[in-house]
């Protein structure tokens, strides 16, 4: 080895990648979400670069990155560097290709049916990282930028085709029950307290039951399937529920139905996907199959009831 060759001081590939991101991405922060580390590594990486160069390469503007002339020049040549180092096949890893899925979903579907069945999904398909988020049920808003959104709606909203029918029948705690007896009829609910929800209306249910009361107007409003039936677990009141998200509490007998009279549910589950997202199809097929279980054990329960 020569004198020349004891004087060269290599930089190191992880810096050169974070130099690199941080001047593509604009930000250490967005560089650390690529490169799976946090923004002061990313920080650190490009300063051990900068001072084995000695010369800047970035310089913050606001809370962005801006180049140096120095880094401009440097960032050509390492981009080429780093294009040689990809190109080479022993440093591909067909393994390593994922695709990414952004599922929403309203909060009781995604916890009652969606992720106690992820593990499969996860299992069957390993190349896809799948990102759930909740969505607001109920509320006009946007949903998330997504590949597969579920949601509930009546009838059919644009793009979207139906997931999950249900049916609905009343559910109360064992505690409520005894306080409330004798719950012969349906007409014996008069005074029970009934717990509310826009995305569950009690006038559906009285209608099939005969009652011609009007819609409950008494009580707090819940804006979610899943915190109703758990103001209902408590022994608040008496809710309608769906036995597909209710399996639970219902096998367990923390909650137990009142009637056998069902009604179908006001705002039915639907899915809609993404044309160019390339795991969208086998996931809704693979979601299809999930809803199909969980429709089937509800019809089963229900038959059990008459």
């Amino acid at each position: 080895m020569g004198p020349a060759s004891r004087d060269l001081r290599l930089p190191s590939i992880d810096g050169l990648r974070a130099f690199e991101a941080a001047a593509r991405l604009g930000t250490f922060e967005r560089a650390a979400d690529e490169l799976a580390i946090t923004a002061s590594a990313v920080s650190k990486r490009v300063g051990t670069l900068e001072e084995l160069l000695g010369t800047g390469l970035l310089v913050r503007t606001g809370k962005t990155l801006a180049l140096t002339a120095a880094g401009k020049e440097y960032l050509a040549q390492v981009r080429t560097a780093l294009g040689l180092l990809t190109a080479m096949p022993l440093h591909q890893r067909r393994a390593q290709h994922r695709e990414r899925l952004r599922v929403t979903a309203p909060p009781t579907f995604a916890r009652q049916i969606l992720v106690p069945q992820l593990e499969h999904y996860t299992r069957t398909h390993p190349h896809v990282e799948l990102e759930l988020l909740l969505s607001i049920p109920y509320l006009d808003t946007a949903a998330p930028d997504c590949d597969v959104e579920i949601r509930a709606g009546e009838g059919g909203l644009p793009g979207t085709r139906a997931l999950l029918d249900d049916r609905v029948l009343p559910v109360a705690a064992p505690n409520l029950i005894e306080r409330l007896k004798p719950l012969r009829t349906p007409a014996d609910l008069a005074g029970a307290p009934l717990l509310r929800t826009p995305l569950e209306p009690w006038t559906p249910w009285l209608r099939a039951a005969g009652l011609d009361w009007p819609e409950p107007d008494a009580g707090p409003r819940l804006v979610d399937l899943g915190l109703t039936l758990e103001a209902a677990v408590s022994g608040q009141g008496v809710a309608l529920a769906r036995p597909t998200l209710a399996r639970h509490w219902l096998d367990s007998g923390t909650l137990r139905p009142l009637f056998p009279i069902t009604a179908p549910a006001a705002h039915p589950y639907q899915v809609r996907s993404r044309d160019d997202s390339p795991a969208a199809p086998a996931f809704v097929a693979w979601l299809d199959d999930v809803c199909a279980r969980a429709r089937a054990h509800a019809a089963e329960w229900l038959s059990g009831l008459t």
